[in-house]
């Protein structure tokens, strides 16, 4: 039986993955970590901090879906004690997140994951596929109106794959000398020379475009998210897949056999 802490357990993310992990046959969660969170609402205990939880719990895995203003802090404390972390919390750069990994003894595994649904990680391995064939390419990510950083991990780390597969060649596309003055920023941000769109609006959870172009022709890829629930999937299998792994490893297709 996996035992699991999750930091955030009081969001709206922490608490579905709260019922994915209690429905599980196979883990239980052993605490929540959340200083927001009224206790008298959970079944088992919660802490205020990842210490407190430590002090006072047992448990194999942290799951952190908290803030990108707090997780690196909450990291860098269950690291170093063994714990094994799965973090769906975005905003944390490729540098931040291999300083965490070295505070980490042998046999500690830090996965990150930019997005935890096997449709988005198939869309970003679609995106790669069709990357090298075309000489314009954009990202255009849509996520709901609380989501606290921008743009969203899936896009940056879609640019970044798209870079990598077109051996870092920017798109082709006008860019930002094109933007007239009082609209800068209107061609988006560039991530390794992939232009980057965020819409921010209640009407969404999470979807994603990329939008590929050449003479004549356009290839488009959508992923949508309706419900919360579509990510729990790949937060179990990262849960289940931690413990045979170490070090750092980002992306959930590295557990997708």
């Amino acid at each position: 039986m996996i035992s699991v802490a999750v930091a955030g357990c009081a969001g709206r993310m922490g608490h579905t993955v709260v019922e994915a992990v209690s429905a599980a046959p196979d883990m239980s969660v052993s605490c929540g970590i959340d200083p927001h969170a009224d206790t008298t609402t959970f079944e088992f205990p919660v802490f205020t901090s990842v210490q407190d939880a430590l002090d006072h719990a047992d448990f194999d895995v942290l799951v952190d879906f908290t803030r990108p203003d707090v997780v690196a802090d909450n990291l860098a404390v269950a690291l170093p004690a063994g714990v094994d972390c799965v973090v769906g919390t975005t905003g944390l750069t490729t540098e931040t997140l291999e300083a965490l990994a070295a505070l980490a003894p042998t046999g500690t595994c830090l996965f990150y994951a930019p997005n935890f649904t096997t449709g988005a990680v198939l869309m970003m391995e679609f995106a790669k596929a069709a990357a090298p064939y075309f000489p314009e390419a954009e990202v255009i990510e849509y996520h709901h109106a609380k989501k606290l950083d921008a743009p969203s991990g899936t896009a940056v780390r879609t640019a970044q794959i798209i870079a990598e597969a077109r051996d870092g060649r920017a798109s082709e596309a006008p860019g930002k000398e094109t933007e007239i003055e009082g609209a800068e920023g209107a061609r988006g941000a560039l991530i390794d020379g992939v232009p980057v769109h965020s819409v921010r609006t209640m009407g969404y959870v999470a979807s994603q475009e990329v939008i590929f172009g050449s003479f004549g022709q356009t290839l488009t890829i959508r992923h949508d998210s309706w419900d919360r629930n579509s990510y729990m999937p790949g937060v179990l299998l990262g849960i289940r897949s931690v413990a045979d792994r170490e070090g750092l490893i980002v992306g959930l297709e590295n557990f997708m056999a």
